[in-house]
This record gives structure tokens, sequence and C-alpha cells, in this order.
């Protein structure tokens, strides 16, 4: 893990009134009400430290807002357990439901060519049904695309299931989001982080996370914090010299 920024340097960013950095540097505007809306002080500590821990509560919300009624996997509600694994509660638009899976990550990618996760599925249940359910634990997720027909997510999230393995492609829905969308300098603000691994944690995802800032938006970066610096100094200036003159 290797971060070419002074250690107080976040501190500084979140102390920032970027209300009034943004009347001077009106360009930058749009990048930093992003990072200030997206990422708060433990937020960015976290991922400069290189482990960032986010809750099933946030991880649901996130997919809740990202499936669409095109694919036949309407409604997924995931569970992070101590002992590393991941269990899915999906609802679909076919004759069964629920269907239940229960595994690991095995891959969790994001460096700005490929955002992608590996989800190695262990055990697969439909409730309430009896010798369907038996019939479903023992075959492979592939082997039950192959008889129900095709368990797709969404347009904007590919998905891919080879043997018990789920593949999913979420560079296209990354790339929509804000952070995809604003540029800082002619860089995208999610080509600054990558993430290298994920681990499944009680209650949530532990991701293995790097800075990967280029040295001109570190060079910017720094150059905003002297120019609050400098106009926070002359403004206290100003309001000794008006107490003196009272």
């Amino acid at each position: 893990m290797v971060i070419d920024i002074p250690a107080n340097f976040i501190d500084q960013v979140q102390n920032i009134d970027w209300g009034s950095v943004r009347e001077v540097v009106k360009d930058y505007g749009p990048a930093l009400t992003v990072l200030r809306d997206t990422w708060d002080h433990e937020t960015l500590a976290q991922i400069a430290e290189g482990h960032l821990f986010v809750r099933d509560s946030i991880l649901n919300e996130a997919i809740a807002k990202n499936l669409g009624t095109d694919g036949t996997i309407r409604r997924i509600v995931l569970r992070s357990h101590e002992n590393g694994r991941l269990d899915l509660t999906c609802t679909t638009a076919k004759k069964y439901k629920t269907i239940e899976l229960s595994g690991t990550i095995e891959e969790f990618v994001h460096d700005g060519d490929k955002s992608y996760a590996v989800y190695r599925v262990r055990e697969k249940n439909i409730p309430n049904h009896g010798l369907v359910s038996w019939i479903f634990s023992r075959i492979s997720l592939s082997m039950v695309e192959r008889m129900v027909g095709r368990l797709d997510v969404s347009d904007r999230l590919p998905v891919d299931i080879r043997g018990n393995k789920v593949y999913v492609d979420f560079h296209e829905v990354l790339a929509a989001s804000k952070l995809g969308q604003t540029m800082f300098r002619g860089h995208k603000l999610t080509d600054m982080i990558e993430i290298e691994g994920a681990a499944v944690r009680e209650g949530g995802i532990m991701f293995d996370t790097r800075l990967n800032v280029p040295d001109d938006v570190k060079g910017a970066l720094r150059a905003l914090l002297e120019d609050h610096r400098t106009h926070r100094t002359a403004a206290a200036g100003d309001g000794m010299e008006e107490g003196d003159m009272h």
C-alpha cells in the first residue's frame, strides 16, 4: 500500500470550507461537491489506509438502486457472516419466486479499466419446494439456468454464470454514477481509487483499497489547501483590523 500523500492531508481536505474555495476555483466545484457528498472523513481515512468496510445495509441499498425491471432477478438482499460466507436471497420473476444462495467472494476488482466480482456458490436452496429444492441444491447454477431460463439482473449489470461461479461486471454502473461522471483536472474520480480484493466480515464486506492519485491532481489539491489557508488568514487579519478600529 503506497500513498504519496502527507499523513494530515485528508484531515486538511475535510476541514476545508468547500463553499468559499469553490468561489475561488469554480472549475473544481463539481468534483469538490461530489467528494464532499460521497465520502465522509472516516471513509476517506479508511480508503487511504487501504481497507474500507461497507455494511450490508449500504450494499443492499446500492443493489436496489441498480436493479431494474428488465431482468428476471427483481430483488437481491445480501447478508455477510463472520465465517466468510455471503448469503444472497433473490426474488425472481420466474415460477420459483425465491432463490437462496450462500457462497464466497473469490475476486473483487476495480482498477479503472475493469470492475468486476466473482462469487462462488457453495449452497443453494428454493424454500418450501421439497423435491425441486433437493434437486436444485445438487446441480450447478449454470445447469439451473439451462432448465429454467436465464437468471439475469439488469442490462446495466451483466451477470455470467459458469458452473457455480457468478461473474458480475459493474463497470457500466460505476461509470454512470456521480463518481464515474465527475472529472478533476481531466481524471475521473473513479480512476483514483482501486479495489484489489474483498473479504466478507460479520455485517459487511471489507474492501482492500488503494489510492491512485495522479501527480497533477495532488498538486492541484495542495494548491487548493494553500489558497484556502491564505484566504482564511487574510480574513482573520481583516477581522483584527476592524476590531482595532473600534
